[in-house]
């Protein structure tokens, strides 16, 4: 076959003619219209480095690819479209763009170098968290915290004293389970007690979010920001609790302003006792011994956290074992998914011959099967596009303007303004991708201010946005609105508290 040679800046292309000289044509318009412009590419650094290409038609592109990706994500309510879908497809055409890019500036290996550690930085954060999300379903099965709501809306608590024990509890489970799994949690309890006050859960709500997220900043496994920071190694385990006092404030200042708000009338008692299953507090322990487990993976070994997770999943699968065996004995149990992962046919009255047969009990692959695959595949699109961009160039730009040029104390200020528009998962990948020199203070500052600046809008935070849909109505952006300078207030206190509390980490490097 011939083929014609076709110079494109340092790299040489082949395209086979066989009698069809239009093709060369063709491929030769493509890449001119694509084309950066020649002294961008010049100023690639050497060595295979992140090229300076923000102004190239390939960088400019791919930001407004992310940014109309980004778009359709923020309008997830309205146009009910999942979020991991526009991401998913944007990372893969920002990815088309970066290997076309690298390959006219003749490192096409460079490309595949880069975009290999997104992709591992993504499987140790899906390992972490589908672990965490099948023992947060596994529970949720077993009925730990259908009865601990139970328990709260029995008890005849005045609506100001749910008020405060909603949002003390947000901030204490939240550095356990998740900040959006604890929001949930919260605010169904609050839901209950309600009834028809809507002023009442207004309140409440925003209270939830802010304690829930506040929880979250202070503890590796209380929110997605915390979690990647860690893994990431700028923040060990221990340290995270020097954000504790910051935290508290950033919660507090708000609810004592809020609780005003709040009547001391006693609603009716209503709602029927609700018990745990079998097993539901030797899965709490094991949730717990996986938690250390991670931990002593990190810490100890110097082993991924993720790796120390997926051993707790195995500590769960023998559970599962026994616990499937002992209802089946028994004659209880749930009916798990099939191979398929559709429900068991027995359940619709097929016969067990025509499916896979009537195993009952608890199934850790339905457990699985329920973990937040959209949440999921929606890290992944954030990553490798955030990742993406920065192959262009532009993570390093925003580094200069915001660290260099505005210092490193007002860029992780601005940080936690921008996760409240934004979302705090893109806005701290990006950071930590940027990876400014920053003392160990400055480290804990933006994970604070990621941690809690989602709290200042509705939209803010996965808490929030999770709480919109339960208080579909009644917790609304505008009623958020109304209470963000008291969140406001908060915010500015934690941060205030961290700089004097922490000074002296501020003066420490790694």
């Amino acid at each position: 076959m011939k083929a014609q040679k076709i110079h494109f800046f340092n790299s040489t292309l082949l395209v086979p003619m066989q009698g069809r000289p239009w093709m060369k044509y063709l491929l030769t318009s493509i890449f001119l219209l694509l084309a950066p412009v020649a002294p961008v590419f010049a100023s690639s650094e050497e060595g295979g480095g992140v090229m300076h290409m923000t102004g190239s038609l390939y960088g400019i592109i791919a930001l407004l690819l992310f940014i109309g990706a980004y778009s359709l994500v923020i309008m997830e309510e309205k146009i009910h479209m999942r979020k991991s879908k526009p991401v998913i497809f944007a990372a893969g055409i920002i990815w088309i763009l970066v290997a076309v890019a690298y390959i006219g500036v003749g490192q096409p290996e460079a490309a595949e170098h880069a975009i290999r550690g997104n992709l591992l930085e993504y499987a140790e954060l899906l390992l972490f968290l589908l672990t965490a999300m099948t023992y947060i379903n596994a529970m949720d099965e077993r009925n730990v915290f259908q009865a601990l709501r139970s328990w709260l809306v029995s008890r005849g608590f005045t609506l100001r004293t749910v008020f405060w024990v909603t949002g003390f509890l947000a901030f204490i489970i939240s550095p356990v389970a998740d900040n959006l799994t604890t929001a949930l949690l919260m605010g169904a309890v609050a839901m209950a007690v309600a009834g028809d006050n809507k002023k009442f859960l207004v309140v409440a709500c925003i209270n939830i979010v802010v304690g829930a997220n506040a929880g979250g900043a202070f503890s590796p496994f209380g929110d997605i920001t915390t979690l990647m920071v860690w893994q990431k190694g700028q923040v060990q385990f221990i340290e995270f609790f020097d954000l504790f006092v910051p935290a508290l404030l950033n919660w507090l200042i708000p609810a004592l302003i809020m609780s005003f708000a709040v009547a001391k009338e006693r609603p009716e008692s209503h709602g029927e006792t609700v018990k745990m299953k079998l097993g539901a507090k030797r899965l709490m322990f094991l949730f717990l011994c996986t938690i250390i487990t991670a931990v002593l993976f990190h810490q100890i070994l110097n082993l991924p956290p993720a790796a120390g997770m997926m051993l707790g999943l195995g500590y769960l699968g023998f559970f599962s074992y026994w616990l499937k065996t002992t209802e089946q004995r028994l004659g209880t149990g749930d009916f798990p998914l099939d191979m398929t992962g559709h429900n068991n046919p027995v359940e619709h009255g097929t016969p067990a011959e025509q499916g896979h047969g009537s195993t009952t009990g608890f199934d850790l692959f339905r457990k699985i099967a329920r973990a937040e695959w959209d949440t999921l595949l929606f890290f992944y699109g954030v990553i490798l596009c955030v990742g993406g961009l920065g192959q262009f160039g532009y993570l390093a730009m925003a580094s200069r303007t915001m660290y260099e040029g505005l210092g490193a104390t007002n860029a992780n200020i601005l940080v936690g303004l921008l996760s409240a528009i934004v979302d705090n998962i893109p806005v701290m990948f990006a950071v930590l991708t940027m990876d400014p020199y920053m003392s160990h203070g400055q480290w804990l500052l933006v994970t604070l201010t990621a941690g809690v600046g989602g709290s200042l809008l509705s939209i803010g935070s996965a808490a929030g946005v999770a709480l919109m849909g339960s208080a579909r109505g009644v917790y609304t952006f505008g009623a958020h609105m109304k209470w963000t300078w008291a969140v406001a207030l908060g915010y500015a206190a934690s941060i205030a508290a961290h700089l004097v509390i922490n000074a002296q980490l501020f003066n420490e490097f790694h």
